[in-house]
């Protein structure tokens, strides 16, 4: 299963990204024998959907001077795709060499063999002071705009709950914590096929997000939105300008080789972000921003926040600050917060049962908390699903939300 995480955040701060973060002062041996247990749990596991991201990664783990590009990095993105992504986005520049070959995003169609060893270790000699520069400043940030299947939803689950119909939609303002290229604030401009149905886009050129229903299909998430979103943001440590080449080359190369599929919903939504720019603001306060933000809405908008795969990436103290200053929020300001995490980071007293056949830590949480109309704090969960909503499990009930 594919595990590429968005850029995250923390609480009154975003996530710190500057050294200071226990990089500095570490035992290098030590944290080249975790890194290389990752890389063989990737060949393993996590890489069989790409042949030849399983190849690299069972390559890498057993070199450590293939590893070594990681250490430039904090600790909390010692993970093979940040390599893997660095190794990519090289190939992705145009670097003339062999190994691009084997890469399906550049036209290669060569399986791995008994020479891509060499090839790599070569490639990446030559390529050191490069592949070193982007674990230091990069991220894996692939703003998965396939989550969106899910977030469409829940935003018309919290549209629902507020009053809002097809004939009267309620106004949101959408507010992406953690935003990368603020892709996922298009969501309802995308395509979307399940199954069932096709629901068109707003263009004819617009993403097309797929994804299998598992159990109840909500019939009536899924029609005309109940909601409309005048207004939008996004906040991140790096955002990503979608008119920015090197930039969203990064996005790409964050996306694994054979994936034509996501390479293309990729591209058709930076064109989607460039034709409809939205504000995404470089801050390390990130709920500063969305207060700042709030004060500026009019009256009668219900802001929402979302954050999608960031809560991993937080130390338990600003994960704790951050859960209870946005229920202070929800209650005192009527800010709505969806959230699509890893089920321990839910902001549940109990979680629902794990979704069946699936490994543990792996698929998506999706919760609502918002004010009711009585000025009651509520939280529910609302699905499981794939972490790019490949599948979902539903779990809300369409009239009988959980109080808490």
């Amino acid at each position: 299963m594919q595990q590429h995480h968005e850029e995250s955040s923390s609480t009154d701060t975003m996530l710190r990204r500057d050294g200071r973060d226990g990089r500095d002062g570490h035992d290098p041996a030590e944290a080249l024998s975790r890194i290389a247990h990752r890389f063989g749990r990737f060949a393993a596991l996590d890489g069989q959907d790409d042949a030849l991201y399983a190849a690299l990664a069972g390559i890498i783990a057993a070199d450590p001077a293939l590893m070594a590009p990681l250490l430039e990095a904090p600790p909390t993105q010692h993970l093979a795709v940040l390599l893997l992504a660095a190794l990519h986005d090289r190939i992705l520049a145009g670097e003339p060499h062999p190994l691009a070959a084997y890469y399906a995003s550049v036209g290669g169609h060569r399986a791995p063999d008994a020479e891509l060893p060499a090839l790599l270790k070569d490639f990446m000699r030559r390529e050191d002071a490069a592949l070193r520069a982007l674990t230091r400043s990069r991220t894996t940030q692939t703003n998965e705009t396939g989550r969106c299947a899910v977030l469409r939803p829940a935003l018309q689950t919290l549209a629902t709950r507020l009053g809002g119909t097809a004939q009267a939609p309620v106004p949101l303002a959408l507010f992406d914590f953690g935003c990368s290229a603020g892709l996922n604030l298009g969501v309802d401009r995308y395509a979307y096929q399940d199954a069932v149905e096709l629901l068109p886009g707003a263009t004819p050129d617009a993403p097309l997000i797929r994804t299998q229903w598992r159990g109840e299909r909500p019939a009536a998430l899924l029609g005309v939105p109940a909601w409309r979103a005048p207004h939008r943001m996004g906040v991140d440590l790096q955002p990503v300008a979608p008119e920015d080449p090197v930039a969203t080359r990064w996005l790409r190369a964050c996306l694994w080789p054979g994936d034509a599929a996501r390479r293309e919903r990729l591209d058709r939504a930076l064109a989607d972000a460039r034709r409809h720019p939205v504000p995404l603001l470089r801050t390390e306060d990130g709920l500063g921003e969305l207060e700042r933000w709030m004060g500026r809405l009019p009256e009668g908008v219900t802001p929402v926040i979302a954050n999608v795969w960031v809560l991993a990436y937080f130390d338990r103290e600003p994960l704790r600050a951050y859960v209870e200053r946005l229920g202070r929020l929800v209650r005192e300001r009527g800010l709505a917060w969806i959230s699509g995490e890893l089920g321990r980071f839910a902001p549940l007293d109990t979680l629902p049962p794990d979704p069946e056949g699936e490994p543990p830590d792996s698929a998506t949480l999706w919760t609502l908390q918002w004010r009711d109309r009585d000025g009651a704090l509520r939280t529910e969960p609302l699905a499981w699903s794939h972490a790019h909503g490949r599948w979902i499990s539903w779990l809300a009930s369409p009239a009988r939300p959980s109080a808490r």
